[in-house]
């Protein structure tokens, strides 16, 4: 990487985007419909999701991506992009954390949707947020063209679908107390985690211009990557306590599921999560692209980060 290349403004900036289009998307969105008022305990559930917490990957990867392909900074479409990653993200933390999935109280350092507003409310907080997604992604004004929009929510409707997070939430249901091999580990969390990292790199791509070449290794890049946070995820999972990663931590081990701490053990996690990273890194050298110094930064904060 670049030794002109600075990762922390350049990710504080794209954060300040990021929280100001999300705190005045969803504010629009809770506060009035066409006329009419959405109910004060559902917007307020709604905004509890989104505000106040979260690493912002998915937006990040996004909005790196749209600069690496071209997309002029502040670009509208990319913005809209990030923001709906987000979206969906939240809702998917809104119901995974219900009773009926992984029963868990603190999410990101706070009480969790369900705890603090009761199910039913959290329920369709989730639901909302995920409509409120694809509605970011199809504006009135002429900002994102009829093609742009309907490629930027197919990939975002199959990362979200059957065959992305919501099929590996089910088989992530169906694995606790069996002892999954990598490749079947592997698979489930290619869906319920990698399916919606590599779809924000995609819907950055679809903001820019990206040859086959580009965009293949793209592909490539969100995969490693998106393989790579939930193995460092899992390691976490063992090494950090609940004020730190904002979640109850050994909630995995409590609950015997299977992860790539129990599969390999610790250290070959980690060696793991470090092949992933270079996978990424040379995916991206073999892009083509010009400035991938952000997709590169990511990378490397994916595999290092502690929280």
């Amino acid at each position: 990487m670049s030794a002109a290349f600075d990762f922390q403004p350049w990710m504080a900036a794209q954060l300040a985007a990021v929280e100001h289009a999300l705190d005045t998307w969803v504010s629009i969105a809770t506060t009035a419909d066409m006329g009419h008022q959405a109910p004060a305990d559902l917007m307020a559930a709604m905004r509890y999701a989104v505000q106040g917490g979260g690493k912002r990957l998915r937006p990040l990867l996004v909005l790196a991506t749209a600069q690496a392909t071209g997309a002029p900074p502040g670009h509208e479409a990319a913005l809209r992009a990030a923001c709906a990653t987000e979206l969906i993200h939240a809702y998917s933390l809104v119901h995974d954390d219900m009773p009926c999935m992984d029963n868990d109280v603190l999410r990101r350092g706070k009480p969790t949707v369900h705890v603090q507003f009761g199910e039913a409310v959290a329920m369709l907080a989730g639901d909302a947020l995920q409509a409120l997604a694809f509605e970011l992604l199809t504006p009135d004004v002429g900002v994102i063209s009829a093609a742009q929009q309907a490629q930027l929510c197919r990939l975002l409707s199959r990362a979200a679908g059957c065959a992305g997070m919501a099929g590996g939430q089910a088989i992530d249901l169906a694995s606790v107390g069996l002892h999954l091999t990598e490749a079947q580990l592997r698979e489930m969390h290619r869906l319920k985690t990698g399916a919606l990292l590599q779809a924000s790199v995609m819907m950055g791509a679809a903001c820019g211009s990206a040859s086959a070449q580009a965009q293949a290794a793209l592909q490539t890049y969100g995969a490693a990557i998106g393989l790579a946070f939930q193995v460092v995820d899992d390691m976490l999972d063992v090494t950090a306590d609940s004020a730190t990663l904002g979640k109850t931590a050994g909630k995995d081990a409590a609950a015997d599921k299977p992860t790539y701490v129990s599969l390999m053990g610790l250290t070959a996690a980690g060696a793991y999560a470090q092949s992933l990273h270079d996978q990424a890194v040379q995916a991206l050298a073999d892009s083509g692209l010009g400035d991938t110094q952000a997709l590169q930064a990511l990378a490397n904060w994916v595999v290092n980060r502690s929280c």
